[in-house]
């Protein structure tokens, strides 16, 4: 599947920037959390079937990076 990689990160970085701070409430911890989870997501981007919307499948790895801390 091809992804604009710049392109994912411009549509999706709010949405689940926002996500990580609801969960961190923090700032600095919401911004390293969602840098985290598109580095992992861009490296696993291959793994994306569609079965959900791309915004639920970051945050789902945003999610899972925030909890791993």
């Amino acid at each position: 599947m091809d992804h604009d990689l710049e392109a994912l990160y411009h549509d999706y970085y709010q949405a689940v920037y926002s996500y990580t701070l609801r969960l961190a409430r923090d700032r600095h911890l919401a911004e390293e959390v969602t840098q985290e989870a598109f580095f992992k997501a861009m490296k696993s981007i291959d793994s994306f079937r569609g079965q959900c919307q791309m915004r639920v499948w970051l945050c789902q790895i945003a999610k899972n990076t925030y909890y791993s801390l």
